[in-house]
Formats: structure tokens, sequence, C-alpha cells
């Protein structure tokens, strides 16, 4: 049936849908169920609908004075009865509709499959999504792989992934492990991989998260520097309170002024002899904003020491070791990171304000 024809049926299924049951021809055409139910359908129905079924009315049959019988067999009635409703009311699909191919969701997505009905088959795979369960999940797995339904395939993954625990105890979970030994292996590579990813992620996340900190540190020890906060500030030019700009974040800012005073009041032959964490810890911070600092002119960069460790970092280029220099290398490029995404997320903030 070439495509002029199929939208030449449909045209007249829809007319004979629009006017009622006066005009509609007899049905020349009866769908044989499992149950020995008899469905009288019109051929020009299932041949717009089912390129299968159209091969199926085009070949050999026989019993030609009785009319021509299709059987469907191996499904429920009630799922063949909601099949052929289907392939008549075809992308029409109203509330109706989709409750009753949610109630028989793995049969019409078995028997759209096997007639290539392919509106329908995706219906039903968005009906089976939706209607997911632990309990069930592994039955509509092994549908979706012998009806290649890669979507509802992932969804049941995903499921899966989310639930294992619960799916674990379902007698459809102990049938697989006895009969099908090869999907339980899929399942389970799948739920390693997905727990991996997971762990890159949030690994990732938290990384993010530093990178940010050391970004917002940054900002705080040029304010500190150049501003002052609290009673930490620059010798003799420290403005008062209401004078200041605010703190780019409070609480790396209440951090940093503790680990100045600590600094300032700690024992410098104890930091010498045994080394201090603390210390340790800020002047880590002052080679870092020292390696990201983009001042032009180094003088007008108010942050102790930035000019020394510049110069520092030039005279020994190359002298520190290979991975310890290409950790430190790494960890600037990241902050700059961070530090170029914040401020384009104010900037975008603002336009948006």
């Amino acid at each position: 049936m070439t495509e002029e024809e199929k939208k030449r049926g449909e045209a007249e299924i829809q007319r004979w849908l629009e006017v009622g049951s006066v005009e509609i021809p007899p049905a020349d055409v009866r769908i044989v169920t499992s149950g020995g139910r008899r469905i009288p359908v019109h051929s020009t129905v299932l041949a717009s609908a089912s390129p299968v079924l159209e091969s199926i009315l085009g070949g050999p049959h026989k019993g030609r004075s009785r009319g021509r019988e299709i059987p469907i067999l191996g499904v429920p009635c009630d799922a063949v009865h909601a099949f052929v409703h289907s392939l008549y009311f075809a992308r029409c699909v109203s509330a109706t509709e989709e409750e009753m191919i949610g109630e028989h969701g793995m049969h019409l997505l078995a028997l759209s499959h096997a007639y290539r009905v392919g509106w329908l088959k995706r219906a039903a795979e968005r009906a089976l999504s939706l209607r997911l369960t632990a309990e069930g999940v592994v039955d509509v797995l092994v549908l979706s792989q012998r009806c290649d339904a890669p979507r509802l395939h992932l969804r049941c993954m995903q499921l899966l992934s989310k639930d294992f625990a619960a799916v674990e105890q379902t007698e459809a979970w102990r049938f697989l492990q006895d009969h099908d030994p090869w999907l339980e292996l899929h399942i389970l590579q799948f739920l390693h991989h997905a727990h991996l990813r997971r762990r890159r992620q949030a690994r990732r996340k938290a990384e993010q998260r530093l990178y940010a900190e050391l970004h917002e540190a940054m900002d705080c020890l040029r304010h500190i520097c150049a501003d002052g906060c609290g009673e930490v500030g620059p010798s003799g030019r420290l403005l008062p309170a209401d004078a200041r700009p605010p703190c780019p974040n409070a609480v790396s800012c209440r951090g940093l002024r503790q680990l100045i005073r600590h600094f300032a009041a700690c024992d410098r032959q104890k930091r010498q002899q045994h080394g201090c964490r603390r210390c340790k810890r800020l002047w880590q911070l002052l080679r870092l904003h020292a390696s990201i600092c983009d001042e032009v002119d180094d003088a007008s960069c108010k942050v102790p020491l930035c000019i020394q460790f510049k110069q520092r970092m030039q005279e020994k280029e190359g002298e520190l070791e290979e991975d310890e220099d290409e950790r430190w290398r790494l960890l600037v490029k990241k902050v700059a990171s961070a530090r170029v995404m914040s401020h384009l997320a104010k900037r975008q903030s603002q336009v948006l304000v």
C-alpha cells in the first residue's frame, strides 16, 4: 500500500468515526484471539495501520466465502481488543485510550512491536515508563530487550540502580538469577558503572566547591589587605567600619582574619623548628594569590609578599619537582577558572535583574 493509499484509508476511517455507524460498511475481516473470540474489523483499518497486517491481508488466504480470519494468539482477549481499538483511533489518543494503553501496556508493546505500529509502541513505552515499580521492573526490562525499546530499557535500568535493594527481594529477580545469568551480569555491570559514575560526579562537585572556596578566599584576602575587615587591615590606613566595603564572604573573611592574627602572634622559633599548620596554610594562600594575581603594576597590589612570591617563582621556575609543579599549576588553573565563572555568573545575574 502506497503512502497516498494509506492517507486515503485513514481519511475514510476518520469520516466513519465522525458520521457514526450509519455509513460504516460491514466488517470484512475477523481477528481470532486465544480464547476463541472473533473480533470483526475492517481490512482498510488494519492495512493502513500496520505493514505486517497489510502483508497478511495481501497474501493467499483460505475461507473467502466465510470471511478472512487473522489469528492473534498468546495474549489475553482484552489486550487484543485494546490493540484493535487503538488501531481505529490511530494517533488520536484521548484520556480513555491512555488509561487503556496503561492497563494493557506490556501486551500492547509486544503487539505493536510484532505488527510494527510505531506510534502505539511509543505510547506503550511511555505508559510503562510512567508506571514502573520495583515489583515489575524486571519483567518490563526483559520485554524492552525483546521488543527493541531502548528508552524503556534505560528507564528500567535507572529504576534498578535507584531502588535495587527492593528489586532484589522480588520473585522476578530470583527467577532471573536462576534462568538468565547473562542478563543478571548485564544489570550488575550497569549498577557498578552507575556507582562509579556517581562517585566521580560527587568527587567533581567536591573539587568545584573547593576551588570556589579558594577563589572566595582570594577575594577576601584582597579585601582584608586593601580595605580592612574587622580589626585586621593595612597598618595606619584602616577605614572606619561604616566606610568599608562589604565582605565578599563573611565566613571566609572571619577565617582569614583568624589565620592572620595567629600568624602575627605565633612563635617564630617554634614555626621554623617544628612547623605550624595554620601558618603554612596562610603561607600557601599568599603564594596562591601571587600565582593568580593579575595586577599590571606589582606595587599596586596590597597583599603582603605578592611581589616577593612572584620574583621567587620566576627565579625558581623549573626547580620544583615535576609532580609537585604539575599539581600546583593545575590548582592555580582551576582556581582561576572558578574566578572567571564566578564573575560571569554575577554579570549574568546583573543583566537579568
